[in-house]
């Protein structure tokens, strides 16, 4: 059982990430937690596993949790033994069998004589039989490194497991078998992802946002489906508000005009009656008064309905929000853009294909390259683009406008300001207030105007790229994205689905997210062996 009663973290900067959060999950329980980048879940599993101390609270758990973390190089200085903290173990073990059975090297051991026979196992079932337990992390590929962590949870035993966007760099036939290990595992899971076939394998999903933990008792898909009847009745509330707020201003109009009317029909009955001017004066002051009281009676309604409006539209989704406006291609549906014929490509004299393709591309196709890491996905996309040309067969490119958008967003220049990086592709030379009006559109306030683009998270690049991409004077033919997905949190990814879907033109994609591909509706499928 976990259970977390009123933790605060506070960033030694002295901002709150969150404040008297609690949760209870328990045993044997799969929770899915999810929130948008920034909100703090990889905080939260880090405080969990005991590597972070929290300002305030306290944290019960009935076993010792085993962590599978997100990496980017910081464990590149250990040893595979090392990052899966058995090298003492193991160690200790290759020193008795070599005669050094002392007490200190039987108690490291502890019994444990099948550890490296478990290492071998562990590893064989994530497909990693070539990886030795001393060579350095540096030397594996990012999908490797994720299965060394993944196998650590056999070498552990633990009834209880962290995961932390456990997805992120695998293939699909790892994907797969993360997949399988969520079902059959007996323990208790908590998991940070924004795989969203992963996240419907969960029994409950518990939103972490500013205000706390929202648990939600059953998978995505029914998480999907609370969170669009609660942004339904918002809409309708927004809807409410607004129309409430468009009656009071009619109201106070029409209330105003009454009151001149009669203020100034008084006004010539005093006249023509010869009334002494001090009474007129007295009575002019009362009637300005009275006026006065009514304006004040309306202005407070108008304001209170106003702010009450503001606070209903803050709360609406992020997508809510925006314009995507993504403009469509100009070739008629059906026209061939690239043919391939027997094609093949290889280096140092090795093709990297077992057998030559053959594939044809019309516009207004959603193809999807698959084919495992190092099949040649990247390669074929240059052969598409025409930065490359097959050393056998032959291929055809129509003329067309083409959007290349890797997984590091390389458009995006790092140096630039974000308004600098949208003038730097403002295509359609649009003076600068109305660059700032598509940045806003994309949630790009005056505050990020200055921020530099190598401070952005992977999310808001994919927004402004999608930003930058409503400023060429003519919209992409066809738009190329290398696993878009990754690294991107649910709301973005929901951001990046309406964008691709409103498009009107050729989309092809790299991507081991299932969910993606499906939901953007792939008709075509390139499979690289």
């Amino acid at each position: 059982m976990l259970i977390l009663q009123n933790i605060t973290y506070i960033h030694p900067n002295r901002d709150v990430l969150f404040d008297d959060l609690n949760l209870v999950i328990n045993n044997q329980s799969k929770i899915a937690l999810i929130g948008n980048n920034g909100v703090g879940k990889s905080t939260l599993l880090k405080i969990i596993a005991g590597d972070l101390l929290p300002a305030k609270g306290t944290i019960y758990t009935s076993t010792v949790p085993y962590v599978v973390p997100q990496h980017f190089g910081q464990y590149n200085h250990l040893s595979v033994a090392e990052a899966l903290g058995i090298a003492s173990k193991v160690g200790a073990l290759k020193s008795i069998l070599n005669g050094e059975a002392t007490e200190e090297n039987l108690a490291i051991l502890d019994d444990d004589w099948t550890i490296e026979d478990r290492c071998q196992h562990a590893l064989e079932k994530w497909a990693l039989t070539e990886v030795d337990l001393f060579q350095p992390m540096q030397r594996l590929s990012g999908g490797q490194k994720t299965k060394v962590f993944l196998a650590g949870i056999e070498l552990h035993r633990s009834e209880m497991v962290l995961l932390d966007e456990p997805s992120n760099h695998l293939d699909r036939a790892a994907r797969k078998r993360l997949e399988s290990f969520i079902e059959t595992y007996t323990g208790t899971i908590l998991m940070v992802s924004h795989d969203r076939r992963l996240l419907n394998l969960v029994d409950a999903v518990c939103e972490l946002d500013k205000h706390g933990t929202t648990l939600y008792g059953g998978n995505y898909d029914f998480y999907k489906e609370q969170k669009n009847i609660q942004r339904q009745a918002l809409h309708e509330d927004v809807k409410s508000k607004e129309k409430a707020l468009k009656k009071a201003k009619a109201v106070e109009r029409e209330s105003m005009e009454r009151q001149q009317k009669l203020d100034a029909g008084g006004k010539k009955k005093q006249e023509k009656a010869g009334m002494p001017t001090i009474m007129m004066n007295t009575l002019r002051n009362n009637a300005e008064k009275s006026t006065s009281r009514l304006k004040g009676v309306h202005a407070d309604k108008i304001a209170a309905l106003a702010h009450q409006l503001s606070d209903l539209r803050s709360n609406l989704p992020a997508i809510d929000k925006m314009k995507l406006g993504l403009d469509s291609s100009s070739l008629h549906e059906g026209k061939v853009l690239v043919t391939a014929e027997e094609i093949q490509f290889g280096y140092e004299e090795t093709f990297l294909w077992n057998q030559p393709l053959s594939y044809q591309i019309l516009s207004g196709d959603r193809v999807a390259l698959e084919g495992l890491n190092g099949s040649g996905k990247s390669t074929l996309i240059q052969l598409i683009l025409g930065q490359l040309n097959p050393q056998r067969g032959h291929m055809y490119r129509a003329p067309m406008r083409s959007v290349f958008i890797d997984q590091d967003y390389s458009l995006i220049q790092d140096a630039n300001s974000v308004l600098q990086q949208a003038e730097h592709l403002n295509h359609l030379n649009l003076p600068e207030h109305e660059v700032k009006t598509r940045l806003n559109r994309f949630l790009f306030g005056k505050q990020y105007w200055d921020k530099m683009c190598g401070e952005l998270s992977g999310g808001e690049k994919m927004r402004l790229m999608l930003c930058c991409l409503t400023l060429y004077d003519k919209a992409p033919d066809l738009l190329i994205l290398d696993e878009p997905t990754n690294n991107l949190d649910i709301q973005n990814l929901e951001i990046l689905t309406e964008a691709v879907n409103n498009y009107r033109g050729t989309v092809i994609v790299v991507s081991h997210d299932a969910y993606f591909l499906d939901e953007i509706g792939i008709t075509k499928r390139i499979q690289l062996v």
